[in-house]
């Protein structure tokens, strides 16, 4: 096995205990009604350390709901309780043994249509995004940013994200010797997705959609591992 299928054995790995984390989130029913998003998030996180061993994360871990849901990760808005019909949306990025996972998923508490057809849309576009992605080996991070927020619009909704997506790997990515842009799939990425990393190293991304309702007043996110079919 090659030193880059190995990287991304591990890497796929990661992303699928992180993703056997949110259905356990799922199971325990840690998203209610009710609840704070301070409070679903140290259940999440007693969960994890419990459950799957987390003991860092190499980003901050996410629970938006209700107006929250529009912010971005930079954001760091008021701490809200979640109501009988909103969205709830988490970003996760839990570290198993030295490989990061980056998984963001959202649900709709209640029974109102368009929230739960916010919902549904998200990996409906998060496929669009990774299928073209996929079709074009020579795509730049910035080309694949202006089709995320076209899909998106296309839908009816706004793309909420200031990038649509963004490098993974060991952790931790952040001290790899490259631009900030480069690790980015946004407007100042002028960059191939399929350029290596400052090391010499194949890059491997996260896709992220962000879907704001048409007059923002919440809205959903999802995110995983760019992986062929």
């Amino acid at each position: 096995m090659d030193v880059e299928h190995a990287r991304w054995e591990e890497l796929t790995a990661a992303e699928d205990r992180a993703l056997a984390m949110l259905d356990a989130i799922e199971r325990e029913g840690l998203i209610a009604p009710g609840r704070s998003e301070i409070e679903v998030n140290r259940a999440i996180a007693e969960l994890a350390e419990r459950e799957f061993g987390i003991t860092r994360n190499w980003h901050k871990r996410i629970v938006r709901a209700g107006a929250n849901t529009i912010c971005v990760f930079s954001d760091n808005p008021a701490d809200r309780v979640i109501e009988a019909d909103d969205i709830v949306y988490l970003d996760l990025g839990p570290v198993f043994e030295d490989w990061e996972a980056d998984v963001g998923r959202s649900y709709a508490v209640g029974d109102d249509p368009a929230r739960h057809a916010l919902v549904a849309a998200l990996p409906e576009v998060f496929e669009q995004v990774r299928a073209h992605a996929l079709a074009d080996p020579d795509i730049t991070g910035a080309a694949l940013y202006d089709f995320a927020v076209l899909a998106s619009e296309e839908r009816g909704y706004i793309f909420g994200g200031s990038i649509a997506g963004h490098i993974v790997g060991e952790f931790p990515h952040a001290h790899l010797p490259d631009t900030k842009d480069s690790q980015r799939i946004a407007p100042a990425n002028g960059g191939r997705l399929s350029d290596c990393d400052g090391l010499g190293r194949k890059r491997f991304w996260i896709i992220e959609v962000h879907l704001l309702a048409p007059d923002r007043s919440y809205g959903g996110f999802y995110e995983r591992l760019l992986r062929p079919v």
